[in-house]
């Protein structure tokens, strides 16, 4: 039992806290999950899990200016949620191939019922 823990429950929380991950690590899933707090940022990435778009059509898509849609995806690809590639002169976004990446899809899709449009069409 480590010394600072006040009670012994028994549930062999020494063992527990020696497999506790770095805070850093928490921090990261911390940074993640804040990205999830704002909606715009939720419809640009839903509309990420689904195509790759570019900055002007995600704008259109969202009803916001380019500029302001540049600054949420400025922000997403910090966390790693979202990846691009250039095409000419465009870049184009869409949404990593990364577990966490993965995770928020299947969130957003399962857990909150906004469905993939791509299980839809068949």
């Amino acid at each position: 039992m480590p010394e600072h823990m006040p009670h012994d429950h028994g549930q062999a929380l020494e063992e527990v806290l020696e497999k506790m991950p770095p805070e850093a690590e928490f921090q990261k899933a911390s940074d993640t999950f804040a990205q999830l707090c704002d909606s715009t940022r939720l419809r640009i990435l839903w509309l990420l899990c689904h195509s790759e778009e570019c900055v002007t059509n995600i704008a259109a898509a969202v009803g916001m200016s380019g500029s302001a849609v540049s600054h949420h995806l400025r922000v997403l690809k910090q966390t790693g949620l979202i990846s691009f590639r250039r095409i000419g002169k465009e870049v184009h976004y869409t949404l990593s191939a990364t577990p966490e990446a993965g995770l928020v899809h299947r969130m957003i899709d399962d857990i909150f019922d906004m469905n993939c449009p791509r299980n839809s069409i068949r």
